[in-house]
């Protein structure tokens, strides 16, 4: 026999800005703050060294928590597209270090932002 069971209740859910901030995910929040720093972090042995100026100008020229990080040298932009790692002692350091950072450490930085904002 099944039997029916009312319910007569409230469900009250807090407005999406306050979900938002309570899990550090508004622009420029914890979240961003550490994807930004992990992303220069990871990068930053991937990045083609000769004076280490291209390396370095990430940390100078990206503001943590903007989403955006910036290689800012002459020769940034060559060195992204066309460097081909040359280099058998170092061979991570070539171009599209960024892209290969990412398909490499993706899963790792975003458990990391997981963490951060309490879902784990």
């Amino acid at each position: 026999m099944i039997r029916a069971v009312g319910f007569n209740g409230r469900l009250e859910i807090d407005d999406i800005d306050k979900i938002i901030e309570k899990r550090h995910l508004q622009p420029g929040g914890r979240v961003q703050q550490y994807i930004d720093s992990e992303v220069i972090r990871r990068c930053d042995r991937r990045v083609p060294v000769d004076s280490h100026a291209l390396r370095k100008s990430a940390k100078i020229h990206s503001e943590i928590g903007s989403g955006e990080v910036r290689y800012v040298t002459p020769y940034a932009k060559r060195e992204y597209y066309e460097n081909t790692g040359a280099s058998q002692h170092e061979p991570l350091r070539k171009g599209l270090w960024f892209l290969n950072m990412k398909n490499a450490e993706k899963d790792e930085i975003l458990e990391g932002a997981r963490k951060i904002a309490g879902e784990l």
